[in-house]
């Protein structure tokens, strides 16, 4: 089945013809880690997890790299803020990102370079730019990137060279012979934020990370480094117009044959912003609601569109993934066997339309639906309940959804107080029933939905769930 992903440098949908037929290589641009995540990194990080998923399913081998930027303004501000060493800080918030991710139900990338680990191939990339004239030392002894030895410059974002908006989000530099010509390598005299290396003691730029580590770790061929080269859209300018352009005039070649970019995040239609106070980290979402809704409902809307986070919209999103997750409930304890053919094709279908997830959960609501209907009129047809644990399982895999205990999902909301209040009325109840009192048992039954707690008893005993 081809795969039809949308160029955001050709501006239309293209079908996917890998550099290596049959693999897939793939680069995301990851955080500073000088903060707690917000849900800026969770889109990125979801729109992408859900790619390298479609593409395995698709029996692709993939290959995705993910950096830590653990060397940049921001973080040093940080350091000198809070007195804590460069380790510290990054180590702290590498940490504090994948615990995030892992909640979300985002895999683990197959590459996780670092700025800091980097440094080697970094160097290697600047001296290649200095000694074809593509790159210059200043007064100072910084080095700049030459904009105006690539011809090619603007191309990736579309932005011409002269155009006077893309000159007012460049600061002025006296050094520079462009205004647009951006820092390679910053000398600086602290040895806390700076680096030993060939070129001088300093500390490397921000673009040229990215590129040194494509270089580094993917082989590419003659006319491309790796396959797709993927973030959120505000690094189309100038991140990776700057990352186009250095490893095009180091290498000779482009960076990447595809690039694709996610939206962004608005908080009831306002544009996410630290500077508007209204950032909303993931660690404090997670602390409300389960990581898998918050993948369910951010994977919900397609990813090249701006997402407006609202909790009205969240609870509907829940209301949907619940009823997956009673239908698995529905088959406790039942065997697997084989997915449906015909829902795997048309799911996969749906996602290799540049990922179209909400064709997808919209297949997925059919499937639930026709799942119970056929198991309300046939509930011991135990070929059919073995196929759709089986149908599940391959949702679980390609979308990262329903992967969690039935039972444990419907006990959301509960503290562990609670549960062992509610456990200790089950307890008793069953004591009342073997007794056969059963005007208690009625009664702790009714004390137990007076709590907002449902109970059914099954062959393997009483199960409970938030109302």
């Amino acid at each position: 089945m081809d795969f039809f992903l949308y160029d955001s440098v050709k501006k239309e949908k293209v079908r996917l013809e890998p550099i290596k037929e049959g693999e897939v290589s793939i680069y995301v641009c990851g955080p500073t880690v000088y903060d707690d995540a917000h849900l800026g990194h969770a889109r990125s990080a979801l729109s992408f997890d859900l790619l390298k998923r479609v593409l395995t399913a698709l029996g692709y081998k993939v290959t995705l790299a993910k950096n830590f930027t653990d060397i940049d303004d921001k973080i040093i501000n940080k350091m000198e803020q809070s007195g804590k060493s460069l380790q510290e800080i990054t180590s702290f918030y590498i940490k504090r990102y994948l615990e995030d991710m892992q909640a979300l139900g985002v895999q683990r990338a197959d590459i996780e370079p670092k700025a800091t680990e980097s440094l080697d191939a970094i160097e290697d990339l600047v001296k290649k730019l200095l000694e074809n004239g593509c790159a210059y030392k200043s007064k100072s002894g910084d080095i700049y990137f030459d904009v105006s030895k690539d011809k090619k410059y603007g191309t990736i974002s579309s932005m011409k060279q002269e155009e006077e908006q893309t000159q007012s989000r460049i600061q002025t530099n006296q050094e520079k012979k462009n205004p647009k010509d951006f820092a390679l390598w910053k000398v600086c005299k602290d040895r806390r934020y700076c680096f030993q290396s060939n070129l001088t003691m300093g500390r490397p730029g921000w673009h040229i990370e990215c590129s040194a580590m494509i270089a580094k770790h993917f082989q590419g061929n003659e006319n491309y480094c790796i396959d797709i080269h993927a973030g959120g859209a505000d690094l189309l300018f100038p991140h990776h117009e700057n990352e186009a352009a250095q490893t095009r005039c180091a290498l000779k070649k482009e960076i990447a044959k595809y690039w694709m970019h996610n939206g962004f995040v608005q908080i009831d239609g306002e544009k996410m912003s630290k500077s508007l106070g209204n950032s909303f980290f993931l660690k404090d979402a997670l602390k409300v609601y389960d990581g898998e809704l918050l993948r369910y409902y951010l994977i919900s809307v397609h990813y090249r569109n701006n997402f407006n986070f609202n909790e009205e919209d969240l609870l509907s999103a829940k209301k949907r993934l619940d009823k997956l997750y009673r239908l698995k409930k529905r088959l406790l304890n039942t065997k697997t066997s084989k997915a449906n053919e015909e829902f795997k094709q048309e799911l996969l279908k749906a996602l290799s339309d540049d990922l179209n997830t909400s064709k997808a959960l919209a297949l997925i609501d059919e499937f639930i639906a026709k799942a119970n209907e056929k198991l309300d009129k046939e509930p011991k047809n135990k070929v059919f309940k073995q196929e759709v644990v089986a149908t599940i399982q391959f949702i679980n895999e390609v979308l990262g959804i329903g992967t969690k205990d039935a039972i444990t999902w419907f006990q959301q909301g509960i503290t562990q107080a609670e549960k062992e209040k509610i456990e200790k009325l089950i307890q008793k109840r069953s004591e009342a029933k073997k007794a056969k009192d059963y005007a208690l048992a009625d009664t702790i039954r009714d004390e137990l939905k007076q709590m907002g707690i449902a109970i059914m008893d099954t062959p393997s005993g009483t199960i409970w769930e938030k109302i």
